[in-house]
């Protein structure tokens, strides 16, 4: 049996949210890429049952172990939980198909429409859409969904740990993305993708075969459910104008809407150094390292806005990417990164075991050779590639995602060159880090190094652009606004804030600033918050603080512009 530590700090929606429990979760439309004009939000109080005991009320979308889910019993994982509410369709939507999305449940999970199957999924990151119109029945309809967190490390997991502390977290059982019904004629879009070829923009509509796009004041047709869309001199996507273009497809009686934007990203040799490049121009990406926990809600925010603030902190401090690490948000954390100008390298969620001895002792050590074959056996391999290349498909139309990370300091590492081929084969627009940190094969599109306890320095592969893609982690710790008082993990600790912006300063100044004059790429600094024992944040544990101002790193962010651009 397992009772967490639930720190009673709170973000500020988050006291909000538990103040007053009327207030019904993540009331935003969970799908921008492909919004409809109704909806149904399943968000709220759920009734809530567990194997060992517990019957009462939960909060949905947010996990069981957190504190706005409301729920302080005990979890044994590997146990099921179940989650019931009902719901009775408005007037409106008679004659009208109906589908339900659940945008993801960790880990196992089954879904039931009155007593009947609708779905059963392995994965706990990817939202999922079911039409359940024949199971439903006038009046009121019950939902239920059973969830089993066994934490298998043959399915991907992050950063999840039953005993947690350290670089490693509170486990996320249960629902923790929203829930939500919406109404579609008989034959209707399942899905929007966008892609860019060259001046065009492809549009697909998964789904349907024939009808229009309306962008810009024109209109294109569909055939065969898919559209070339040109805009003559488009205004182009970058952090810093974050130019997108809206559209709506129709086919039918069916009508959504979405967005693109026009950007690439690539490699170039500039004066003999090979540079990422945005828009085919050198670009630095300067970048923090964000977790994506939250202190109140653990993997979900008490409000998708809680992520836009993020944003907004963070270029503030003159960053412009995040590495969103070991794991995928929902899609409204991508809408704002892509709406706000914050580019994304994106990591493949880990699985497989974890080995402190092989994956952190060793490399700490110079260790760094691994020959990746033999690792990682058996079903563990098809459960990692084909969860590679479902988020790739989840997330590929998203223009802030400018790069992707397979590996992460070995976690679950195994034939990374092959992963590499396999992952370019899905989508050869951006660069891949097939091994970000150590245990470097062959095949990669940059160079990257984790440096935490020594100077930092560039790679040996000086044919490859260079990335530091973790570095840092230094401590300045506010006590109020702390998981634990008692417990501090981080790379370098200081005991005043004058003291931690002054080595922030130097690290950047002294170190990082003349690596991207001499061809460093990218650089992502650990981390945007606290996460429980982890005090390396530029914001604190409860989000309430940021450690450092604007104006202390103003210089910074211009001098990585001038020297990597």
């Amino acid at each position: 049996m397992k009772k967490h530590n639930r720190n009673k700090l709170c973000t500020e929606a988050g006291e909000r949210l538990s103040l007053d429990p009327s207030i019904i979760p993540w009331d935003e439309y969970p799908r921008p890429h492909m919004r409809r004009r109704e909806w149904m939000n399943l968000n709220g109080l759920w009734h809530f049952e567990t194997e060992s005991g517990y019957s009462g009320s939960i909060r949905v979308p947010f996990p069981a172990e957190s504190l706005l889910s409301g729920f302080s019993g005990e979890l044994r994982y590997g146990e099921k939980l179940t989650y019931r509410r009902t719901f009775a369709l408005p007037e409106s939507w008679r004659g009208k198909r109906v589908r339900l999305n659940v945008g993801a449940a960790c880990r196992e999970h089954t879904v039931y429409v009155n007593g009947n199957l609708v779905r059963m999924e392995r994965y706990s990151y990817f939202p999922k859409t079911d039409d359940v119109t024949d199971l439903l029945r006038a009046g009121e309809n019950e939902l239920v969904i059973e969830c089993v967190n066994d934490l298998d490390p043959v399915f991907p997991y992050g950063k999840q740990r039953i005993k947690r502390g350290g670089m490693w977290y509170t486990p996320c059982s249960g629902v923790w993305q929203t829930v939500w019904l919406e109404p579609v004629p008989e034959e209707h879009i399942l899905d929007i993708r966008t892609r860019q070829d060259g001046a065009d923009q492809i549009v697909s509509a998964v789904g349907a075969k024939y009808g229009e796009v309306l962008c810009e004041g024109k209109a294109y047709p569909l055939v065969n459910g898919e559209c070339r869309v040109r805009i003559e001199d488009p205004l182009l996507w970058s952090p810093e104008e974050p130019n997108l273009y809206d559209f709506t497809v129709r086919s039918g009686e069916d009508e959504v809407s979405g967005y693109f934007a026009y950007r690439t990203v690539g490699t170039k040799t500039v004066n003999g150094v090979p540079r990422l490049c945005l828009n085919g121009k050198p670009y630095f990406f300067n970048g923090l390292l964000d977790q994506g926990y939250f202190s109140d809600g653990l993997w979900t925010p008490a409000e998708p806005a809680e992520y836009e603030r993020d944003i907004l902190k963070m270029k503030s401090l003159g960053f412009n990417m995040l590495r969103k690490h070991i794991k995928i948000e929902p899609e409204l954390f991508y809408y704002f990164c892509d709406k706000l100008g914050m580019a994304v390298f994106q990591d493949m969620v880990n699985n497989g075991r974890y080995s402190f001895l092989r994956d952190t002792v060793l490399p700490t050590a110079g260790i760094t050779r691994l020959r990746d074959r033999h690792i990682n056996r058996g079903s563990s391999r098809v459960v990692f590639e084909e969860h590679m290349l479902g988020t790739v498909r989840l997330l590929s139309s998203h223009p802030s995602v400018v790069c992707w990370t397979i590996f992460n300091e070995g976690w679950g590492q195994f034939r990374a060159d092959d992963m590499y081929g396999r992952l370019k084969s899905e989508d050869a627009s951006r660069p891949i880090d097939s091994t970000s940190g150590w245990f470097h094969q062959k095949r990669t599109d940059v160079d990257s190094l984790h440096i935490y306890f020594k100077g930092l320095r560039l790679g040996k592969r000086r044919d490859l652009p260079q990335v530091v893609s973790e570095f840092g982690g230094y401590v300045w710790k506010d006590d109020e606004h702390s998981f634990n008082p008692d417990r501090t993990y981080g790379y370098r600790i200081f005991k005043t804030r004058g003291g931690f912006v002054n080595g922030l300063r130097r690290l950047y100044l002294d170190e990082l600033v003349p690596l991207a004059e001499r061809g460093l790429s990218a650089a992502v600094y650990t981390q945007v918050s606290d996460v429980e024992d982890e005090t390396n944040g530029l914001l604190t544990y409860d989000r309430r603080v940021m450690k450092v101002s604007p104006e202390e790193l103003a210089d910074i962010a211009n001098a990585l512009k001038k020297a990597g651009g």
